[in-house]
């Protein structure tokens, strides 16, 4: 049937997300979920918009969710952009603000869709090695950048760069969009949105995808300042005018004003993050410094395809990436402390 595609999708080399296996009594530490469930709060307004007004499309604005977003952040509602997930608010900026003359820069060991929609959206790309540790050094990215986009932390590694490394980024390159995805920034940095009121270049994609205990509901957003913010909304508008429902919505809006069960949940994961770290440590692991909710693991002796092999047949499942540079590294999600216990355990077994 591939003879009816069009010319652009024989090229594409598509995303590959982590695995979601149907297996029982899973451990699954392979896809950066929360391991705690959302907020009752969460639940409660989400069964509550449970009603008639399901037959009516939802406000194409998300004026009330954009609004919560706006006071938590202490910014304008207009410069706060809502989308499914924060990969469709990446793919509209990928095709609104990203697409110059000059080369797409990103690290060349980062969140791997990145190089996805280059290829969809036929935009030249330039990557800038990571340092030896991982470290992303921002002032390495060229001067005939037309954009530029990275994680913070860096997806799979877990590394940040510092608030004043992003604003030298930003005052350097004044004619260049930087997009800072911060879709791990609540388990351990600052967020850049305080820079955005300084810098119209600067747009701050996030999701309540893994702090906030969504996934299910694909919800993300993004800060910046208006003029930024309505290039997204034209290519939104020209593909999807309704793109949060009414139950994403409500269940978002919960989400945020939860404030204490948010700094509850993101705790206990810190806590699980260090001990976990501590364990693999001691098992001769060589663990990269993480501030996102996963540890960035390679052992000196023992492959990292084998080891993914031997927890899946323990019913544990970590991702494992064969690419350059970390094909001997694990990601690791972090689970609930007694997820991690059996991860643990499990390792010293194999290294039995």
């Amino acid at each position: 049937m591939s003879r009816f595609w069009s010319p652009i999708v024989h090229g594409l080399t598509p995303y590959t997300p982590g695995e979601q296996p149907k297996i029982a009594n899973l451990i699954k530490l392979n896809t950066n979920e929360c391991p705690y469930p959302p907020s009752p709060r969460v639940l409660a307004a989400i069964g509550s918009a449970v009603n008639g007004d399901l037959r009516l499309y939802p406000d194409p604005d998300s004026t009330a969710l954009r609004q919560a977003i706006a006071e938590y952040y202490a910014v304008g509602r207009d410069h706060v952009f809502v989308g499914n997930g924060s990969d469709e608010i990446l793919a509209f900026a990928f095709q609104a603000l990203l697409n110059h003359d000059g080369p797409l820069v990103y690290p060349d060991i980062t969140y791997s869709f990145y190089p996805v929609y280059c290829q969809l959206n036929d935009i030249t790309a330039e990557t800038v090695p990571l340092n030896d540790d991982f470290s992303l050094d921002l002032d390495a990215i060229p001067h005939h950048a037309g954009a530029v986009i990275f994680p913070n932390p860096n997806a799979p590694t877990g590394q940040v760069v510092s608030l004043e490394a992003i604003r030298r980024l930003c005052q350097r390159l004044p004619d260049q969009v930087i997009v800072v995805d911060e879709a791990y920034v609540d388990f351990g940095t600052e967020t850049a949105i305080p820079l955005v009121k300084d810098h119209p270049n600067l747009l701050v994609v996030q999701t309540f995808s893994k702090s906030r205990a969504l996934a299910g509901l694909r919800v993300g957003f993004a800060i910046g300042q208006p003029e930024l913010l309505a290039g997204l909304e034209r290519v939104k508008n020209s593909f999807n005018s309704y793109p949060v429902d009414r139950l994403a919505s409500v269940g978002a809006i919960a989400a945020i004003e939860d404030r204490q069960g948010f700094d509850y949940d993101r705790q206990r994961i810190i806590e699980s993050r260090t001990w976990l770290a501590e364990q693999l440590t001691v098992m001769g692991f060589e663990v990269v410094p993480s501030k996102a909710n996963f540890v960035f693991v390679r052992h000196p002796n023992r492959d990292a395809g084998e080891l993914a092999v031997a927890l899946r047949e323990r019913a544990i499942i970590v991702r494992h990436f064969r690419l350059p540079r970390i094909d001997q590294h694990l990601r690791i999600t972090i689970g609930t402390r007694e997820e991690c216990t059996a991860l643990v355990t499990a390792l010293q077994a194999i290294m039995a």
